[in-house]
């Protein structure tokens, strides 16, 4: 059997706030600036950690969710995006060993485990000393097969501090202190209602990232993480291809969103499309630019409720998006997507007119609406997913349905698991358009990709027959 041995390192944490983000960037960046060619990961749905992960590596980060691949399609995925490069770096999410169920399924651990790959823990050692060394027994002793090769003690509060942690992890553990970080204050990357707050959002990326790295270099071994790194064990080479073979030319083009508002996208849906014949055009809601002709529009997640003016403000996109899709043609809207097409959007006591595209209002609340991973059945005919089909995805959202909702709206999806938009319902059909707070990922709904490029292709056929 084939195998590859692609080295990596798992960044983990006790729990979310344990710093790994931050650990994670400031590695990243250090080794790319040392010349190492960097694969970002973030375990799990997270949209925004992901895109600060891959401007720290300098290239594109890949998600990894066993919730929604199983073991075989997570490691496919994982090889085909470390091929060529020479270290991996995986983000864990939340704690280490929580997962869906008392048993950890989904956790940080357990895609350690799949991956074979020594797991490095972000510790917050803030007013802690030789507790640190009885946390660590504990956690290295928890799982089976779960190698934790080394810690980088996280808000320390001086010299005294660190070497007083440093011995008393080291004698009664033998887990290696790869390193201590002082306290960060302020927090170079301030949070708010969705986590991190975006980089589209956030001036000087670029001098943060810097400055983590820096902070990394002065004061965490890389070297000895780069050993550990190259000490993972081979893996089998995939027994099956990752992908479908790709689809000749399909003659359409689908347009999606990617601007301050809306960018949450995972860059496996969009290969996807492409792989299903399509091109794509990258397209805006807050500009005045005229778009290219498009048979198709995906409107991803985002934070339009913090750009409402501005969207608003643009008469002529939210008047083009709603004539569009009231004319047929196929447009996939996810969360903030959703949002955009709705009648209106409130947010800290303000009321901004949206597309329009459905008799709905949403509004933004001070705690989560929806938040984990769903499971919904399709219920209704739509262009994107067959009837009965079972879709696995996630939500995250702080904002819902504004009462009162209207009666006889059109859902294509009935929760099995989460919430959706109202009463246990999700994707909202009108015309060939869906909206919902449920975002997929193209390799755990292999259907949708093919699905979208076909309906595009029968709007542009449509069209071609009126000008005829």
């Amino acid at each position: 059997m084939d195998c590859l041995s692609p080295p990596r390192i798992v960044l983990a944490g006790l729990s979310g706030g344990a710093g790994k983000t931050i650990c994670t960037l400031g590695l990243c960046r250090a080794l790319a600036r040392a010349g190492h060619g960097v694969a970002p990961f973030k375990k799990g749905p997270d949209y925004i950690d992901a895109v600060w992960l891959g401007l720290a590596a300098g290239r594109p980060a890949t998600n990894l969710d066993p919730f929604f691949f199983d073991a075989a399609t997570l490691r496919a995925l994982f090889l085909e995006r470390t091929r060529g490069l020479d270290i991996a770096v995986i983000e864990g999410n939340r704690g280490l060993f929580d997962g869906l169920d008392r048993e950890g399924s989904c956790s940080t651990a357990a895609l350690a485990r799949n991956l074979e790959a020594p797991v490095v823990l972000a510790l917050d050692c803030t007013k802690m000393t030789r507790t640190a060394a009885a946390v660590l027994q504990g956690v290295a002793g928890f799982e089976a097969g779960l190698r934790l090769a080394g810690v980088i003690l996280n808000r320390t509060a001086g010299h005294r501090h660190r070497e007083i942690l440093r011995e008393s992890i080291e004698h009664h553990t033998g887990i290696p202190v790869l390193g201590a970080l002082p306290k960060l204050d302020p927090d170079p990357i301030p949070e708010r209602h969705m986590g991190l707050v975006s980089n589209r959002e956030h001036g000087g990326q670029e001098a943060i990232l810097d400055g983590l790295a820096r902070v990394l270099a002065d004061n965490v071994d890389l070297e000895r993480i780069l050993a550990l790194a190259r000490s993972a064990p081979a893996l089998p080479a995939p027994q099956a291809p990752l992908w479908p073979a790709p689809a000749p030319d399909a003659g359409v083009t689908i347009g999606y969103v990617r601007d301050a508002a809306l960018w949450f996208y995972y860059e496996e849906n969009l290969e996807a499309l492409r792989r299903a014949g399509a091109r794509l055009v990258e397209l805006s809601l807050l500009d005045a630019a005229s778009w290219p002709e498009i048979h198709g529009l995906y409107l991803g997640g985002g934070f339009p409720e913090t750009l409402a003016e501005p969207l608003a403000a643009n008469m002529a996109a939210r008047e083009r998006v709603r004539a569009l899709a009231l004319a047929g043609l196929p447009v996939y809207a996810e969360c903030g997507g959703f949002m955009y097409l709705a009648r209106s959007l409130r947010w800290q006591g303000r009321t901004w007119p949206m597309a329009g595209v459905f008799e709905v209002d949403t509004e933004v609340c001070s705690r989560p609406s929806g938040l984990g991973y769903v499971r919904a059945e399709v219920v209704r005919e739509n262009p994107f997913h067959p009837l009965g089909a079972l879709l696995p995805g996630h939500e995250f959202h702080y904002s819902r349905c504004a009462a009162p909702v209207p009666e006889g709206l059109d859902f294509a999806l009935a929760m099995r698991r989460g919430h959706g938009m109202h009463d246990r319902h999700d994707g909202l059909v009108c015309a060939n358009t869906f909206a919902g707070y449920a975002h997929i990922h193209a390799l755990a709904a292999p259907w949708w990709a093919p699905r979208f490029v076909a309906a595009a292709q029968g709007w542009r056929a449509r069209a071609q027959e009126e000008q005829a």
